[in-house]
């Protein structure tokens, strides 16, 4: 499979995604303004960011100075930002996005998504995670047909290239296809070696639905770690596996992802990792390989947002579905 960092995937809209990309969640300014700097020295075409993550701002100058400086034309990157969950009413939709290209500097996302099923109450002073006085969330359900609409006229606008889906179920997507006039893209979902997301992958296929993978290498640093879990990047058999082709773990999982043709997006904030993340190419997972790491998923979530604060109630969560 001859692969490079500037390989994409068709979507079913007839446009081209970039299959590797940085993700920025949890990432701070400071940190941010270094690692997108990184990735685009190290050749990355996509960078994908969030309304909730609070950085479009610094993606946006960064962008707009090597565009200036003509480093770069704004159509050698891809760009994907999502909608919050407070903003789920159809009206707010395209506003929430104007918001977002604000802070990007930009006339256009070339991929905008909903970033979840399971909406919050939009109260007026713009709180994200409003609670209710109980400490638990204040949840809502939207009806996701109508919030859908407003992302169809995202890309009416021209605000919008493409739009897709985070953290559906199959239930949802089904939901969403039943009534849209486009059709999702792609549905962006915990995925890597211990959570494999198989069945989600083959239900999405025959609609061209692409799965996008956040915490491809198992997310070592996400805040809700344990110290009993395993860590995916210290697994045996992926330790072999490096130890074979002389490559990182890290290297190994993304390159296990980019063969099953999924779209990866790992997140750092260390340049030099940045880079390493991104030396994929020069080696190819053989047969027997890809079988032996398709044997250590263990179809355990290590996300499961704000279950303390009763997101596990809300009508829409979507994890109660097995996939």
């Amino acid at each position: 499979m001859e692969l490079n960092i500037k390989s994409e995937v068709q979507l079913n809209d007839g446009k081209k995604m970039p299959l590797f990309g940085l993700g920025t969640w949890q990432s701070k300014p400071d940190e941010i303004t270094k690692a997108v700097s990184a990735a685009l020295d190290a050749g990355y075409r996509h960078i994908d960011t969030a309304a909730i993550y609070g950085n479009e701002h610094v993606i946006g100058d960064i962008l707009q100075e090597r565009i200036k400086a003509g480093k770069m034309k704004r159509e050698d990157v891809y760009i994907t930002t999502k909608l919050w969950i407070t903003q789920m009413a159809k009206d707010a939709v395209v506003p929430a996005l104007k918001k977002s290209l604000e802070k990007l500097q930009l006339d256009y996302v070339d991929l905008y998504l909903i970033h979840g099923p399971a909406g919050l109450v939009s109260r007026e002073d713009g709180t994200p995670m409003p609670l209710t006085k109980d400490g638990m969330l204040d949840i809502k359900s939207y009806d996701l047909t109508e919030t859908w609409k407003g992302m169809e006229d995202c890309v009416k606008a021209g605000l919008a290239k493409s739009i897709g889906l985070s953290n559906f179920n199959s239930k949802q997507v089904t939901t969403i296809l039943d009534k849209a006039n486009i059709k999702p893209v792609t549905n962006q979902v915990e995925c890597h070696c211990y959570f494999q997301q198989n069945k989600l992958e083959e239900f999405c296929k025959p609609y061209g639905i692409v799965l996008t993978a956040y915490a491809p290498i198992g997310s070592p640093s996400r805040p809700s770690k344990t110290d009993d879990e395993p860590v995916l990047l210290e697994d045996p058999v992926v330790k072999d596996i490096a130890k074979k082709y002389n490559k990182t773990t890290a290297q190994v999982l993304l390159r296990f992802l980019l063969q099953r043709g999924i779209v990866v997006i790992p997140k750092s904030v260390t340049p030099s990792r940045i880079k390493s993340n991104s030396e994929l190419y020069d080696f190819e997972l053989v047969a027997e390989d890809m079988i032996k790491l398709r044997s250590i998923d263990k179809k355990d979530r290590l996300f499961e947002s704000f279950k303390n604060k009763g997101a596990d109630k809300h009508p829409d969560y979507p994890f109660h579905e097995e996939f």
